[in-house]
């Protein structure tokens, strides 16, 4: 079966539904594939009811009425097997009902998200080329890479006029120094979250006909670079892209809002960003500012766990466990996986991240080590989380010292 056959297996099982309950995962990729697919079924009379979620729900789905998960699920053998998953992680569900890249020997880790997954159902439920922008947030949000079927549907976009490609920083902020103050893609040591560093920084800028950015970034590098990898230095200046259709234009902004507002529990202001209404739009940057501002705030003091080993972190915040992962892996030096954890209650969050150029498969190493601590867990070749009970935490983290060394 080929991918578009399978998105057309699960978008006339979707055709068929009166009405939906959607569960998608809190991130940005997560958030995007939900709207992409609510906005399907708004357009063709479908109601539905959207949840966002930190975890695979285990409170029981409903059996009155069909259940679509977005970003999750694929990696759960259980569910019921009627279950709708569009997703992209390592699949072990064998429902009918399944779309995933995995399946039909795409690289779902690199260059198809499960937003991207979502269009193309999206695309087979009707005419919702207009979406294509909404498929931006799940490749940034999730690293990928604009290759295989991401950059067919970018290019798609782009030869439709709903996604126009530029040059230029890549941060995300409403202004030049809400840009630089909250840094987190990559994180600026020495810059980010520091106002009076942000302020030099910008005044040094200035030449004669205004800010100066080949000045500017040259400032960034020069004040981050001791702290700061080559990795994520590479991130400041890139393909900048806008969205034509959406009500933050500019992607890597919508990104960094729609995951912020999720990861700190204010899904409903990312998902009513992607369904297109601006009415919250302050409200979800204001919430977005202050995610970024903790997560600036937990790495510059996150130490790693002494009794663990330099590349396991504690973090006292499970809600940014994942970005604290991300910052570390991305924009610190590491010669081996980084792991995260934070409780919360019984309960533990980890977060595991793989650094440029380091080689290693840890998506199933964390799904069999969590399984293993009772808990749950999975993802990709380079990004992967679980949760497992609190008291499990030390044979988790010996298990995962382990497998790096074998």
């Amino acid at each position: 079966m080929s991918l578009e056959e399978s998105a057309k297996t699960v978008a006339d099982q979707i055709r068929r539904q009166q009405y939906v309950e959607v569960y998608a995962h809190h991130d940005a990729d997560g958030i995007a594939a939900g709207a992409i697919l609510c906005h399907a079924m708004l357009r063709t009379g479908i109601r539905f009811r959207l949840r966002i979620c930190a975890e695979m729900p285990h409170d029981g789905f409903s059996h009155d009425a069909a259940t679509l998960l977005c970003d999750m699920g694929s990696g759960t053998e259980d569910l019921p097997p009627e279950t709708i998953v569009v997703d992209h992680h390592l699949p072990l569900f064998s429902g009918q009902f399944h779309a995933n890249p995995h399946l039909e020997k795409i690289d779902g880790d690199r260059e198809l998200s499960a937003a991207g997954m979502a269009y193309i159902i999206a695309q087979q439920m009707g005419d919702n080329r207009d979406l294509a922008g909404l498929v931006m947030p799940g490749i940034i949000g999730d690293g990928q890479a604009f290759a295989g079927k991401n950059l067919e549907i970018f290019n798609e976009g782009v030869a439709n006029g709903i996604i126009v490609p530029a040059r230029g920083i890549t941060l995300a902020g409403r202004d030049m120094a809400e840009r630089w103050l909250l840094a987190t893609r990559p994180y600026l040591d020495g810059i980010s979250g520091d106002e009076t560093a942000v302020a030099d920084l910008l005044t040094e800028a200035q030449g004669k006909d205004g800010l100066n950015t080949g000045i500017l970034l040259s400032l960034a590098v020069l004040r981050s670079a001791p702290q700061t990898s080559a990795a994520g230095l590479g991130l400041l200046y890139g393909d900048t892209l806008r969205l034509e259709r959406e009500v933050i234009e500019d992607a890597h902004a919508l990104t960094a809002v729609i995951d912020a507002c999720g990861k700190a529990g204010y899904g409903d202001l990312a998902v009513a960003l992607c369904l297109r209404s601006s009415v919250e739009l302050t409200d979800a940057w204001e919430r977005a500012r202050q995610h970024f501002l903790s997560v600036i705030g937990a790495v510059k003091t996150v130490r790693p766990a002494t009794e663990a080993g330099s590349a396991v972190y504690e973090a006292q915040d499970a809600s940014l466990a994942s970005d604290i992962a991300d910052v570390l892996s991305r924009d610190r030096v590491h010669q081996a996986p980084v792991l995260v954890y934070a409780k919360t209650g019984s309960s533990c969050r980890c977060s595991a991240r793989t650094p440029e150029g380091v080689s290693a498969d840890i998506g199933p190493v964390i799904r069999d080590l969590a399984a293993a601590c009772g808990g749950n867990g999975g993802g990709h070749r380079t990004r992967a989380g679980a949760t497992i009970p609190c008291d499990q935490l030390p044979a988790f983290v010996k298990g995962w010292q382990e497998a790096l060394l074998a």
